[in-house]
């Protein structure tokens, strides 16, 4: 538990600090987020919010990363598995800072890789996928809360589609989600918060969990990038004084996929990111509507749904707050089905 706690504090306090530093250093220099307009269909109420700091992930992930790696002096063995994990939510956090590089210096709100994104986050999350299974002993499995409880034990190969599909769909998702001030920050700080009970919880019932390898150290890294998201909130809170971007929605999207696979909780991901899927899923229904009706008629207002919401008329932090609240009772049903189904193991 000293572990968690360390990994917690340390990330919290880089990261409540790193922040300060990254909204001086971007803001003397002019690095600014633009946003887009009604000529590219963006949501032109935020347009008040142009020049606005970003790339205020960095400090998540760094934080996260140091808050992780201190926590270690408790005679915590660095497993290969976290390393792996690290290794792809840096990959793809790199992948969002040079969208967000590219943005700034062109000064327009889709980079270079706007459509390439997508191809080039699935292809890294497949490869991903496939190091993870290849070189750990990840349980191949698909499964809800813990390894064998549904019972679809599938060949390697197939594993490598699932969690490849699970990391670049929660990746974007976490993506989409990042539009208001602290939405995506806030809600990340309960899923991660939940992945750290998990994986806490896991490490102290082996017996029960026993297919899950290194979950201590899981749990550590979800308390890092908790404690991350945390600090980064006391300046992204509305009104927001920095964004995340994209080099923080990816890689706080993709750590969160990890997490759900190396702690075998796949399909328990669904609630503990219930507002992601809320997003993402309000674009692919808008889409889908709009296609299906020859581009004349669209479901909302604007996507992703938080953008009609305030369309609607409510004011921007009622939607945050609103939001957090569907978010906190979606993480506080999946940590309820959790523990209940470890009741009903031992009991």
């Amino acid at each position: 538990m000293i572990a968690v706690l360390i990994a917690g504090a340390v990330s919290t306090l880089i990261s409540l600090f790193g922040t300060r530093f990254l909204i001086i250093f971007f803001r003397t220099r002019g690095h600014g987020q633009p946003i887009l307009g009604k000529e590219d269909h963006g949501p032109e109420h935020h347009m008040s919010k142009q020049g606005t700091p970003t790339m205020g992930g960095l400090a998540i992930v760094i934080a996260a990363f140091i808050g992780w790696a201190a926590a270690h002096v408790r005679d915590i063995a660095f497993s290969d598995q976290a390393m792996i994990v690290w290794v792809g939510v840096l990959g793809m956090s790199t992948m969002g800072f040079l969208d967000d590089w590219i943005k700034i210096r062109k000064g327009h709100n889709r980079g270079i890789f706007w459509k390439q994104k997508n191809y080039i986050t699935m292809l890294m999350s497949f490869g991903l996928a496939w190091w993870l299974v290849g070189t750990t002993g990840v349980d191949e499995s698909i499964t809800f809360v813990r390894a064998g409880d549904l019972g679809f034990d599938v060949p390697a190969f197939v594993w490598v589609l699932w969690a490849g599909v699970i990391i670049w769909a929660t990746t974007n998702a976490v993506n989409v989600t990042d539009g208001l001030d602290g939405l995506a920050g806030g809600s990340a700080l309960m899923g991660f918060g939940a992945f750290m009970i998990i994986g806490y919880w896991a490490f102290r019932n082996p017996e029960v969990y026993g297919s899950v390898v290194n979950p201590l150290d899981m749990g550590v890294m979800a308390a890092g990038f908790a404690g991350a998201c945390l600090g980064f909130l006391w300046w992204n809170a509305a009104p927001a004084r920095i964004f995340m971007g994209d080099v923080g929605a990816l890689g706080i999207g993709s750590a969160l996929a990890f997490l759900a696979l190396t702690l075998n909780t796949h399909l328990l991901l669904i609630l503990i990111c219930g507002i992601n899927v809320m997003e993402a899923g309000s674009v692919a229904i808008q889409m889908g509507v709009f296609k299906a009706s020859g581009r004349k008629k669209r479901l909302f207002r604007m996507s992703p749904i938080h953008h009609h919401f305030e369309l609607a008329g409510w004011p921007e932090t009622t939607v945050i707050i609103r939001f957090w609240l569907i978010s906190a009772i979606c993480v506080a049903s999946a940590l309820a089905i959790f523990v209940a189904d470890y009741t009903r193991v031992v009991g």
